[in-house]
Parts: C-alpha cells; structure tokens; sequence
C-alpha cells in the first residue's frame, strides 16, 4: 500500500534511522542521527510496528494520529506503542529532521522472563496517541538516564548477562512511567472529575431509555467511545478517581437498578434480567449474589 511503511523487526527501524544493530531484539535511537525525513513525497503514512516502541518526541513539524484524534508532537512527551499497532503520521510535504530518541524491544526479548509476566499491566501501551504521556524535565532527565542504562548494556555485547540486565531495565523504565501516568492523573484532576461526572450521567441516561433492550448490557469501551478515550485510558482515569474499575462502576448501577425492581413483585427474575440488558438470566442472578450476597429471589423474600 503506497504510504505505509512496516517495520517487522527491530533491525528494519535502526535501517530507517541509521542505527547499527547491536542486538537483534532491542535497541536505543537517537532521532538525532536519524536521516532527514521525506517520507518519499507522501504527506500522510501509515506505520506498522511489529514491536515495542517509546518515543521521546521533540519535533513539531509533523502530527502523529492515532484512531480519530490528532497529536502534536512537543517536548517531554512520551508515545508508546505495542505489537501490531499502527500509527498515522502527517507532514506538510516538507523535509524534517527527527528529533528525540525511542526504545524498540521485540516481544521475544522478553520471553521468559518477569517482564513477559507483567507486560499486559502497562495499560499506557494501550493508550491513544492523544492520551500520551506528557513529562516534567526532571521525569525526562529519568527517562533519558533509563534509556541511557540499556545503551550501555547493548554496546557490551551480548553475554549470558546481557537479558537479565537489559530486560530489569526496561522494566524499571515502564515502572517510571506508571509512576508519571499517576502524577498526570493528578494534575488534571479538574478535567477528570469532568468525565467522570459525564460517565455517571451517561450510565443513568443509558437505563432511564431502551437502550437495555436494543443494545443489551454497555461496555466499558462503550463509554469510552462516548468520551473519546482508548478504553485502557478510561478504565485506568475512572480507577484513579474513585478506587473502583470502570466495569465496577457499571456492576454497581445494574444491581442498585435491581436492587429496587426486585420489589416488583409482579415481574419474574427473568423479565427483570431482560429489562436490564442480560442475555441470559442465569448470568444477571450470578452476578446479583455474587455483589448481594443473596440470590434475587432470595433478597425479594428478605424486603
């Protein structure tokens, strides 16, 4: 496809940026020593990573989309990618050098090994481009000394201690990271409290109306569709605010709804599941003990 651009291996991204390979499944990139970027005439491409990827950008003559939104690139500002992942760049047709650095890691790097047990954990990899992590100087100053650490363990040459040591850094590199997503939640709490007002409005509107009966019982990835945000940002936003996941959030509204049609003795448990969303009633009564502590017929009988 003209203007897409894969990237399989961590080999084929040094090439693109004129890196040496010193180790086939991991590298470090200074963008500085990258060759000036034209991208062969396209004003859009498309990038495919068949890996891990961070960036550090710091240039702003070209905005990076990913889903519907766009992002500017500025700097002190962190971009992860996962496997399989593609990224929409847009440039005005002009020649830029690239600037920044970026961490590549293949899956197969880790295998094995406690970073491979907790790599799903990172929800940021997840994350839009839009919900990227913005950094202090002082958090960049970290990051740059972690990227600096696994330089130094590649131009080593590979030993038998060379993926231990490698892998425990970039884990320690990840966990930074959590630790600067934590703090960004903080610092826009006022915005946050602002979706999470909207989510618990969203949630009442969605059972005040049929939307139960025609759509069935909403996702987290439903609202967070509804607010614009990757479901792995909502979810970890929503988390940060209240202590309780997303989909909790959501359990917790179906069985107070429950709660009080269950007084409706008129209606079986079943037309009750039907009216809520649930497919099967069997899965709203399981859910309705398991949050109760009482089956629906069960808590019926006690009020």
């Amino acid at each position: 496809m003209k203007g897409t651009y894969r990237f399989n291996t961590v080999n084929d991204y040094n090439m693109l940026n004129n890196h040496k390979t010193l180790h086939p499944l991991v590298s470090v990139l200074d963008f500085s020593k990258a060759k000036p970027r034209d991208w062969d005439g396209n004003k859009k491409v498309r990038l495919y990573f068949g890996f891990y990827c961070v960036f550090l950008k710091q240039v702003k003559e070209c905005d990076l989309r990913y889903g519907r939104q766009y992002y500017d690139y500025q700097e002190g500002t962190l971009v992860f990618v996962s496997p399989g992942q593609i990224l929409e760049v847009e440039t005005d047709g002009t020649v830029y050098q690239p600037m920044g650095h970026a961490l590549a890691f293949h899956p197969d790097l880790i295998h094995g090994t406690q970073l491979a047990q907790s790599i799903d954990s990172y929800n940021y990899f997840g994350y839009n481009s839009n919900e990227a992590l913005h950094i202090s100087d002082h958090e960049k100053e970290v990051v740059l000394d972690c990227l600096d650490k696994i330089n130094y363990e590649l131009k080593q040459g590979v030993d038998k201690h060379s993926k231990k040591l490698i892998t425990s850094n970039i884990e320690l590199f990840l966990n930074y990271c959590d630790r600067f997503y934590d703090r960004q939640f903080i610092t826009r709490d006022n915005e946050n409290k602002g979706i999470l007002e909207r989510f618990e409005t969203t949630l009442k509107n969605y059972f005040n109306s049929d939307a139960p009966q025609k759509i069935g019982l909403p996702s987290v990835s439903f609202f967070a569709d509804e607010f614009h945000l990757s479901p792995n940002y909502f979810g970890d936003l929503i988390k940060n605010e209240t202590g309780k996941s997303a989909k909790d959030h959501i359990q917790d509204h179906i069985i107070e709804i429950a709660k009080a049609k269950t007084f409706n003795t008129e209606k079986s448990v079943s037309e009750i599941a039907y009216e809520l969303g649930f497919k099967y009633p069997q899965h709203f009564s399981r859910l309705f003990k398991n949050k109760v502590g009482y089956s629906p017929n069960e808590y019926r009988n006690l009020n």
